[in-house]
Protein backbone atom coordinates (compact mmCIF):
# COMPACT_ATOMS: atom_id res chain seq x y z
CA UNK A 1 0.00 0.00 0.00
CA UNK A 2 1.22 3.49 -0.86
CA UNK A 3 -0.28 6.90 -1.59
CA UNK A 4 -0.23 6.42 -5.37
CA UNK A 5 -2.15 3.13 -5.30
CA UNK A 6 -4.57 4.56 -2.72
CA UNK A 7 -5.40 7.56 -4.90
CA UNK A 8 -5.90 5.30 -7.91
CA UNK A 9 -8.18 2.93 -5.99
CA UNK A 10 -10.29 5.74 -4.52
CA UNK A 11 -10.27 8.17 -7.45
CA UNK A 12 -14.04 7.97 -8.01
CA UNK A 13 -14.93 8.90 -4.42
CA UNK A 14 -15.42 12.52 -3.25
CA UNK A 15 -12.65 12.53 -0.66
CA UNK A 16 -11.71 15.90 0.77
CA UNK A 17 -8.12 14.90 1.38
CA UNK A 18 -5.86 11.88 1.79
CA UNK A 19 -2.80 11.33 3.97
CA UNK A 20 -0.99 8.00 3.91
CA UNK A 21 1.68 6.92 6.39
CA UNK A 22 3.76 3.71 6.31
CA UNK A 23 3.75 3.71 10.13
CA UNK A 24 1.98 5.83 12.75
CA UNK A 25 1.18 5.72 16.41
CA UNK A 26 -2.56 6.27 15.90
CA UNK A 27 -4.47 7.36 12.79
CA UNK A 28 -7.12 8.89 15.05
CA UNK A 29 -4.56 11.12 16.76
CA UNK A 30 -3.34 12.40 13.39
CA UNK A 31 -6.90 12.85 12.14
CA UNK A 32 -7.90 14.79 15.27
CA UNK A 33 -4.95 17.13 14.77
CA UNK A 34 -5.83 17.58 11.09
CA UNK A 35 -9.50 18.14 11.93
CA UNK A 36 -8.55 21.09 14.13
CA UNK A 37 -6.44 22.51 11.29
CA UNK A 38 -8.96 22.92 8.46
CA UNK A 39 -9.23 19.36 7.16
CA UNK A 40 -12.03 19.18 4.56
CA UNK A 41 -15.05 16.94 5.01
CA UNK A 42 -14.34 13.31 4.05
CA UNK A 43 -10.60 13.57 4.64
CA UNK A 44 -8.88 10.23 5.12
CA UNK A 45 -5.86 9.29 7.23
CA UNK A 46 -4.61 5.76 6.59
CA UNK A 47 -1.57 3.80 7.72
CA UNK A 48 0.02 0.51 6.78
CA UNK A 49 0.97 -0.03 10.42
CA UNK A 50 -0.24 1.37 13.75
CA UNK A 51 2.02 1.09 16.76
CA UNK A 52 -0.25 2.75 19.34
CA UNK A 53 -3.77 2.32 18.00
CA UNK A 54 -6.56 3.10 20.43
CA UNK A 55 -9.93 1.54 21.03
CA UNK A 56 -12.66 2.83 23.32
CA UNK A 57 -11.68 3.76 26.88
CA UNK A 58 -8.00 3.73 25.93
CA UNK A 59 -7.92 0.03 25.06
CA UNK A 60 -5.13 -0.94 22.65
CA UNK A 61 -5.75 -1.86 19.02
CA UNK A 62 -3.01 -4.08 17.60
CA UNK A 63 -1.93 -3.53 13.96
CA UNK A 64 1.21 -5.06 12.47
CA UNK A 65 2.65 -3.91 9.14
CA UNK A 66 0.54 -4.78 6.11
CA UNK A 67 -1.84 -7.07 7.99
CA UNK A 68 -4.77 -4.79 8.86
CA UNK A 69 -6.86 -2.04 7.34
CA UNK A 70 -6.44 0.90 9.72
CA UNK A 71 -7.74 4.35 8.90
CA UNK A 72 -9.59 7.39 10.24
CA UNK A 73 -12.18 9.43 8.40
CA UNK A 74 -12.86 13.09 9.18
CA UNK A 75 -16.49 14.18 8.81
CA UNK A 76 -17.93 17.67 9.30
CA UNK A 77 -21.53 17.21 10.45
CA UNK A 78 -24.18 19.57 9.16
CA UNK A 79 -26.81 20.83 11.61
CA UNK A 80 -29.03 17.78 11.19
CA UNK A 81 -26.12 15.35 11.55
CA UNK A 82 -24.84 17.16 14.63
CA UNK A 83 -28.20 16.55 16.28
CA UNK A 84 -27.70 12.82 15.59
CA UNK A 85 -24.02 12.68 16.58
CA UNK A 86 -24.51 9.54 18.69
CA UNK A 87 -25.42 7.64 15.51
CA UNK A 88 -22.05 8.03 13.77
CA UNK A 89 -20.66 4.88 15.37
CA UNK A 90 -23.68 3.07 13.94
CA UNK A 91 -22.98 4.62 10.54
CA UNK A 92 -19.49 3.13 10.52
CA UNK A 93 -20.66 -0.22 11.83
CA UNK A 94 -23.56 -0.51 9.41
CA UNK A 95 -21.42 0.46 6.41
CA UNK A 96 -18.82 -2.15 7.35
CA UNK A 97 -21.19 -5.09 7.89
CA UNK A 98 -22.98 -4.21 4.65
CA UNK A 99 -19.63 -4.17 2.83
CA UNK A 100 -18.66 -7.56 4.24
CA UNK A 101 -21.98 -8.97 3.04
CA UNK A 102 -21.93 -7.46 -0.45
CA UNK A 103 -18.22 -7.96 -1.14
CA UNK A 104 -17.60 -11.33 0.50
CA UNK A 105 -20.97 -12.84 1.39
CA UNK A 106 -20.04 -12.71 5.09
CA UNK A 107 -22.84 -12.27 7.62
CA UNK A 108 -21.16 -10.06 10.20
CA UNK A 109 -22.89 -8.70 13.29
CA UNK A 110 -22.49 -5.55 15.35
CA UNK A 111 -21.63 -6.04 19.01
CA UNK A 112 -23.03 -2.82 20.42
CA UNK A 113 -21.74 -0.26 20.40
CA UNK A 114 -18.64 -0.50 18.24
CA UNK A 115 -17.31 -4.00 17.45
CA UNK A 116 -17.87 -6.11 14.35
CA UNK A 117 -18.15 -9.86 14.87
CA UNK A 118 -17.82 -12.88 12.61
CA UNK A 119 -18.67 -16.25 14.12
CA UNK A 120 -18.84 -14.53 17.52
CA UNK A 121 -15.23 -13.33 17.21
CA UNK A 122 -14.05 -9.76 16.79
CA UNK A 123 -13.09 -8.78 13.27
CA UNK A 124 -13.07 -5.00 13.56
CA UNK A 125 -13.43 -2.12 15.96
CA UNK A 126 -14.64 1.45 15.59
CA UNK A 127 -13.60 4.50 17.62
CA UNK A 128 -15.56 7.72 17.09
CA UNK A 129 -14.19 10.92 18.62
CA UNK A 130 -15.44 14.50 18.43
CA UNK A 131 -13.86 17.91 17.88
CA UNK A 132 -15.80 20.80 19.44
CA UNK A 133 -15.60 24.53 18.78
CA UNK A 134 -17.17 25.98 21.89
CA UNK A 135 -20.60 24.38 22.09
CA UNK A 136 -20.65 23.47 18.39
CA UNK A 137 -19.69 20.05 17.06
CA UNK A 138 -17.02 20.84 14.49
CA UNK A 139 -15.82 17.41 13.38
CA UNK A 140 -16.30 13.69 13.84
CA UNK A 141 -13.26 11.43 13.55
CA UNK A 142 -14.21 7.84 12.81
CA UNK A 143 -11.33 5.42 13.31
CA UNK A 144 -11.66 1.86 12.02
CA UNK A 145 -9.40 -1.15 12.29
CA UNK A 146 -10.11 -4.40 10.46
CA UNK A 147 -8.20 -7.66 10.91
CA UNK A 148 -7.42 -8.55 7.29
CA UNK A 149 -4.60 -11.10 7.39
CA UNK A 150 -4.26 -13.88 9.93
CA UNK A 151 -1.11 -12.16 11.19
CA UNK A 152 -3.26 -9.25 12.41
CA UNK A 153 -4.87 -11.35 15.14
CA UNK A 154 -2.89 -10.97 18.37
CA UNK A 155 -2.22 -13.87 20.74
CA UNK A 156 -5.24 -14.85 22.83
CA UNK A 157 -3.54 -13.83 26.07
CA UNK A 158 -3.26 -10.22 24.86
CA UNK A 159 -6.94 -9.64 24.09
CA UNK A 160 -10.13 -9.74 26.15
CA UNK A 161 -12.43 -11.04 23.39
CA UNK A 162 -11.75 -13.76 20.78
CA UNK A 163 -10.62 -12.35 17.42
CA UNK A 164 -10.70 -13.44 13.79
CA UNK A 165 -9.37 -12.21 10.43
CA UNK A 166 -10.85 -11.99 6.95
CA UNK A 167 -8.10 -14.26 5.66
CA UNK A 168 -9.20 -16.98 8.09
CA UNK A 169 -12.82 -16.65 6.99
CA UNK A 170 -12.18 -16.44 3.24
CA UNK A 171 -9.17 -18.79 3.06
CA UNK A 172 -7.31 -16.20 1.01
CA UNK A 173 -6.01 -12.67 1.66
CA UNK A 174 -8.54 -10.05 0.47
CA UNK A 175 -7.50 -6.80 -1.17
CA UNK A 176 -7.42 -4.05 1.44
CA UNK A 177 -7.97 -1.25 -1.06
CA UNK A 178 -11.10 -2.85 -2.50
CA UNK A 179 -12.41 -3.30 1.03
CA UNK A 180 -11.73 0.36 1.82
CA UNK A 181 -13.36 1.54 -1.40
CA UNK A 182 -16.49 -0.53 -0.82
CA UNK A 183 -16.74 0.61 2.81
CA UNK A 184 -16.51 4.29 1.87
CA UNK A 185 -19.10 3.77 -0.87
CA UNK A 186 -21.50 2.20 1.62
CA UNK A 187 -20.90 4.94 4.19
CA UNK A 188 -21.63 7.63 1.60
CA UNK A 189 -24.89 5.89 0.69
CA UNK A 190 -26.04 5.65 4.32
CA UNK A 191 -24.86 9.06 5.53
CA UNK A 192 -27.82 11.06 4.12
CA UNK A 193 -30.16 8.71 6.01
CA UNK A 194 -28.49 9.21 9.39
CA UNK A 195 -31.22 9.59 11.99
CA UNK A 196 -33.98 8.12 9.84
CA UNK A 197 -36.01 5.26 11.30
CA UNK A 198 -34.83 3.03 8.43
CA UNK A 199 -31.21 3.69 9.39
CA UNK A 200 -31.73 2.73 13.04
CA UNK A 201 -33.76 -0.31 11.97
CA UNK A 202 -31.00 -1.51 9.63
CA UNK A 203 -28.46 -1.10 12.45
CA UNK A 204 -30.73 -2.91 14.89
CA UNK A 205 -31.29 -5.84 12.52
CA UNK A 206 -27.55 -6.48 12.45
CA UNK A 207 -27.07 -6.45 16.23
CA UNK A 208 -25.34 -9.43 17.78
CA UNK A 209 -27.25 -11.17 20.62
CA UNK A 210 -30.59 -9.54 19.79
CA UNK A 211 -33.29 -11.36 21.75
CA UNK A 212 -30.65 -13.05 23.90
CA UNK A 213 -29.36 -12.60 27.43
CA UNK A 214 -26.40 -10.23 27.71
CA UNK A 215 -24.35 -8.76 30.52
CA UNK A 216 -23.52 -5.05 30.36
CA UNK A 217 -20.95 -3.13 32.39
CA UNK A 218 -21.03 0.66 32.45
CA UNK A 219 -17.78 2.13 33.75
CA UNK A 220 -16.91 0.65 37.13
CA UNK A 221 -20.53 0.05 38.05
CA UNK A 222 -22.04 -3.33 38.83
CA UNK A 223 -23.09 -5.16 35.69
CA UNK A 224 -26.68 -5.68 34.58
CA UNK A 225 -28.05 -8.82 32.94
CA UNK A 226 -31.03 -8.67 30.63
CA UNK A 227 -32.49 -9.53 27.25
CA UNK A 228 -31.20 -7.34 24.43
CA UNK A 229 -34.34 -5.91 22.83
CA UNK A 230 -32.93 -3.44 20.34
CA UNK A 231 -32.07 0.23 19.90
CA UNK A 232 -33.65 3.57 20.73
CA UNK A 233 -33.81 6.29 18.09
CA UNK A 234 -30.51 7.75 19.36
CA UNK A 235 -28.72 4.40 19.11
CA UNK A 236 -28.75 3.63 22.82
CA UNK A 237 -29.44 0.04 23.85
CA UNK A 238 -32.68 -1.35 25.27
CA UNK A 239 -32.52 -4.21 27.76
CA UNK A 240 -35.35 -6.07 29.46
CA UNK A 241 -34.30 -7.00 32.99
CA UNK A 242 -35.39 -10.16 34.78
CA UNK A 243 -37.76 -8.19 37.03
CA UNK A 244 -39.58 -6.80 34.00
CA UNK A 245 -38.02 -3.35 34.09
CA UNK A 246 -36.69 -1.77 30.89
CA UNK A 247 -33.15 -0.39 30.98
CA UNK A 248 -31.71 2.07 28.47
CA UNK A 249 -27.92 1.84 28.17
CA UNK A 250 -26.25 4.97 26.83
CA UNK A 251 -22.93 5.31 25.04
CA UNK A 252 -19.79 5.69 27.10
CA UNK A 253 -17.42 3.31 28.82
CA UNK A 254 -19.64 0.29 28.20
CA UNK A 255 -18.77 -3.38 27.80
CA UNK A 256 -21.21 -5.99 26.56
CA UNK A 257 -20.88 -9.76 26.60
CA UNK A 258 -23.26 -12.68 26.15
CA UNK A 259 -24.53 -13.74 29.57
CA UNK A 260 -23.00 -16.93 30.93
Amino acid sequence: MDEKTLKAALHDLPLGGLRFYPQVGSTNDLALAWATNSAPDLSLVIADEQTSGRGRSGRAWHSSAGSSLTFSLILHPDKSEAESASLFVGLGALALVETLDKSFGLQAEIKWPNDILLQDRKLAGILVESVWLGDALESIVMGIGVNVLAASVPPAEKIDFPAISLEEMLHHPPDRLNLLHDFLTSLLEWRPRLGEAAFVQAWEERLAYRGKQVQVWSGAETSQVGTLLGLASDGSLHLLLADGRSLQVNFGDVRLRPAM
